[in-house]
């Protein structure tokens, strides 16, 4: 156990931070949960009054000896990595049923255990996902709100920002785990390399998935990550991680693959929307593929900042519209907007016709079904082809669409004459 002292002055506050003010006066338990280095120890730390750190053997060793301990803590409590010792859970939950007193235990996690009778929480424990670093949290100065475009009205939208394409790739590669932003970038890339082993190496077999060929988990990796932002059947990507081998791996293996990449919350894939009036019945119902971070995909595939503005590619061919690099911009922007859009209780989705005529890359809808459009653009300009499948959407569904966006590599953020809002990344914000 260890009791925590008053928070670091040097702690960068986050976007969840909001989410967790408003819920630690009415929740008693709350589970921050995402990837590795995302920052969740360090934001639970400065909340908490005790910490037990579960990925600490000795921490480990003290409360197997005495799990008790967990619930006798000054709160709040920390149990940091709870799923190396799942029963925490239990104790907690049932801690939580006999004193509901707001604000007493804090859980984080990188993986999701699939332990035989571990109970959901439901009701007791809160579950937040915390992700990495979104470009408002690295430094960059947000002007256009998007919890104030979802509440409606077509707000002004103005700012001006001197970031520019080559600001973008330096933070697509650069990521947004807190801990390696200040890093060189030879040691940046060691760091990257080091995380994705350790999935293989470590969290693999610690979720009790047995890896028997390491290269191939690796290589399906590095296909994924190729698919970055596009809909690839799972079959696609599997096709390209073998490179027409006729030894590829089974369904059976790349399907657990999967599975606990999502269970470790480094597969971060976004849904397709799904309406709330039934009208529109020939969207797509496939997943865009997102890593938890883009520079992770950069890593898999082996680019640099200097190939990536040269244009070169690297890594498995899988079919996409458009460049790698606007690939990774369009996973940039879509980081920044699930952390802004959960902030504002809203959720995201895209839009995809079966036949992919339409597309829209971005919709985040509120409980209530009413949406904000938002389009990726790799460019500074929008001309009119680039807001056809906004115009296209609001035919559909008229007011539900609150508003329309396209988010540039520009420098000024405005509305067009049509209503568009035009907004360069580093300019959005929650």
């Amino acid at each position: 156990m260890d009791a925590v002292a008053s928070p670091a002055q040097s702690y960068r506050r986050r976007v969840v931070d909001d989410e967790l003010d408003d819920l630690v006066t009415g929740v008693a338990a709350l589970a921050i949960e995402g990837a590795k280095g995302v920052g969740k120890t360090a934001t639970a730390t400065v909340r908490a009054s005790t910490a037990y750190r579960l990925d600490d053997p000795t921490s480990r060793a003290v409360l197997a000896a005495d799990p008790t301990r967990v619930v006798r803590g000054q709160p709040p409590v920390l149990l940091d990595e709870w799923q190396l010792m799942p029963q925490t859970w239990d104790l907690v939950r049932r801690d939580v049923d006999r004193d509901p007193t707001p604000g007493r235990f804090l859980l984080t996690g990188s993986a999701s255990p699939r332990t035989p009778g571990t109970h959901s929480g439901a009701g007791r424990v809160v579950q937040v996902r915390m992700r990495p670093m979104s470009l408002a949290e690295r430094g960059f100065a947000p002007s256009v709100s998007l919890g104030e475009l979802l509440r409606g009205g077509r707000p002004a939208v103005s700012g001006s920002t001197s970031s520019a394409l080559p600001d973008y790739v330096h933070e697509i590669v650069g990521g947004g785990f807190p801990g390696l932003r200040d890093l060189p970038r030879r040691a940046l890339r060691a760091q990257l390399d080091g995380y994705l082993a350790r999935v293989v190496d470590r969290d693999f077999p610690d979720l009790g998935q047995e890896v028997r060929r390491p290269d191939a988990l690796r290589r399906w990796m590095a296909a994924y990550a190729a698919a970055t932002s596009t809909t690839a059947s799972y079959e696609t990507i599997r096709d390209a991680a073998t490179s027409g081998e006729g030894d590829k791996p089974a369904r059976t293996t790349t399907g657990p693959y999967r599975d606990t990449l999502e269970r470790l919350w480094l597969l971060d894939p976004v849904s397709a929307w799904t309406p709330s009036t039934n009208h529109m019945k020939r969207l797509g119902s496939a997943p865009k593929h997102h890593l938890a971070d883009p520079a992770l995909a950069c890593r898999l595939l082996g680019v640099s900042e200097e190939m990536l503005l040269d244009g070169r590619e690297s890594g498995p061919p899988v079919p996409r519209d458009g460049t790698l690099l606007g690939a990774l911009f369009e996973s940039l922007v879509t980081l920044g907007v699930r952390v802004f859009a959960q902030n504002a209780e809203a959720s995201v989705g895209h839009l995809r016709t079966k036949g992919g005529e339409r597309e829209v890359d971005l919709v985040v809808s509120r409980d209530d079904g009413y949406v904000v459009a938002v389009e990726v653009k790799l460019a500074a300009e929008v001309g009119e082809h680039d807001v056809r499948h906004l115009h296209w959407l609001r035919e559909q569904i008229g007011p539900r669409l609150l508003d329309a966006v396209i988010v540039t590599t520009g420098r000024e953020a405005y509305r067009r004459p049509d209503g568009v809002a035009v907004v360069p990344a580093a300019l959005l914000g929650p």
